[in-house]
């Protein structure tokens, strides 16, 4: 008979959303339960995906800056690649962050319980653990399940040199060739790192350009820096057929247009996107709406259509983002707590952890454009850039996009070292609705990389120095 329990607050899913909804409930005065299918808490981000992903990146970048500095007569040997070694270091890092959220649980007093849960009713769960089924009545729920890799048609996803965004992780060898499926965030980010590591990496992208819903010229960077790194770049092309060859090799049939082409690979990455984990959560016993694509149906309060049930993260669509994720988490846990919130952020930025890095928020020329959006750009070319030249970097380049009228600030591009970070201030100056004028005259440090947003709008209000632009 399955063991019962009674929980006033229930999240279900313990990934960047999940905790910061349990930990927020807590501090509010709420007991929680968090239930994961996971002996740890972090989710796909911490475990892997964001954190595991970056931890290798960094090493890529370094080894990376560690051969670009030849050219300012600094010369290394070339590297020694102890892949244990560099496994056991990604993994203390993740274990590290990992303990630290167990004992912020412990100290908010959250409880966690390791298992896969499903609806049974509008105010019921199931839970089946390793040894027991248990049954957990709630009187409020957050839906945090995240996403899982998506496969593709004619690719045997079961085979062993088949890789997903979880397997790539796990370094066992590094192949003398990689074919990496799809040219979004994680096929990019973890091509590099395999091509820095030795691999002879191919990149198919079925759209016209990388990282699609990127501007092609702040792109257009990373895609000079991929071909000097010696991967190559198929665009408009697409991968029809995946079959083994032998023990270890595959055979991959891509099409490019009408011509098709038969290459073998050691090992092939499919990064064609991720889906939504809500399959396994049994909706169709409850009144929770969902779209057509599946996802949960929710308000700007994080409410599903069943008002004791809240909903976040990938779950409810794109983008899927950790970052949006823990914010939608800290509004769903203070409505449920009965306090005042919403979710309305003017920008979720957008980063691409390559090197060189690629980040937007706010809208782009494309979407400008797509929606019929008046806008003028205020662009600054990193070649102007002082700090940019002492990086190496002059290939970089800050773009704004702003209202004609208003002059307020509508969307922010950024490519090269440190865009990640860069972006945080164009996403602070579109939540606060600052106008170029605002962010021309706020003091910006000298020589750093932040100099280029101000400049950018500079560009715009024509009062640039540090470029020379002919009256018109």
């Amino acid at each position: 008979m399955a063991k019962k329990i009674k929980a006033e607050f229930v999240v279900i899913g313990a990934g960047p959303g999940g905790y910061t909804a349990a930990f927020r409930l807590a501090d509010l005065g709420k007991k929680v339960l968090l239930i994961d299918r996971d002996p740890t808490l972090g989710g796909v981000c911490l475990n892997r995906g964001c954190i595991p992903s970056k931890a290798l990146l960094h090493v890529s970048k370094i080894m990376n800056e560690a051969k670009e500095l030849s050219k300012a007569g600094v010369l290394f040997e070339k590297p020694k690649i102890d892949l244990g070694a560099l496994q056991k270091h990604k993994d203390k890092t993740v274990k590290r962050l990992a303990l630290g959220l167990d004992q912020m649980a412990k100290a908010r007093k959250v409880k966690t319980l390791e298992g896969n849960a499903a609806f049974n009713s509008n105010i019921e769960l199931i839970v089946k653990t390793a040894n027991e089924t248990i049954n957990v009545a709630f009187e409020k729920c957050i839906i945090a399940t995240g996403s899982v890799s998506s496969g593709l048609p004619g690719v045997p996803m079961d085979h062993p040199s088949v890789l997903t965004s979880k397997t790539a992780l796990e370094l066992k060898e590094i192949p003398k060739t990689m074919l990496v499926i799809g040219g979004g965030a994680i096929g990019l980010e973890l091509g590099q790192v395999y091509a820095t590591l030795g691999a002879k990496v191919t990149i198919v992208e079925f759209m016209e350009t990388l990282i699609p819903a990127a501007d092609v010229d702040i792109v257009e960077p990373l895609r000079k820096k991929l071909e000097r790194q010696g991967i190559t770049v198929l665009l408009s092309s697409r991968v029809e057929k995946v079959e083994t060859k032998g023990k270890k090799s595959l055979s991959v049939l891509i099409y490019r247009g009408e011509k098709k082409t038969k290459k073998t690979f050691d090992q092939v990455l499919v990064a064609v996107g991720r889906t939504a984990n809500g399959d396994l959560l049994n909706l169709e016993k409850t009144e929770v709406a969902t779209d057509k694509a599946g996802y949960v149906k929710v308000d700007e309060y994080q409410r599903t259509s069943v008002d004791t049930i809240f909903a976040i993260g990938d779950i409810v669509g794109h983008p899927m983002l950790a970052h949006k994720a823990s914010h939608e988490g800290k509004v769903a846990a203070e409505v449920a707590a009965g306090q005042p919130a919403v979710f309305d952020a003017a920008a979720i930025p957008n980063v691409v952890y390559t090197d060189p890095e690629v980040a937007w928020a706010g809208l782009t020329e494309k979407e400008a454009e797509e929606m019929g959006v008046l806008y003028q750009t205020g662009e600054f070319p990193w070649a102007a850039s002082g700090k940019a030249a002492i990086l190496s970097a002059g290939e970089g380049k800050t773009k704004i996009l702003f209202d004609p009228a208003s002059q307020r600030i509508l969307g922010i591009g950024i490519v090269g070292p440190g865009a990640g970070d860069l972006i945080a201030e164009g996403a602070l100056a579109i939540e606060m609705g600052a106008d170029a004028e605002d962010i021309a005259l706020t003091v910006h440090p000298h020589p750093t990389i932040s100099e280029t947003i101000s400049a950018a709008a500079e560009v715009f209000t024509g009062t640039i120095t540090d470029l020379y632009a002919p009256k018109k």
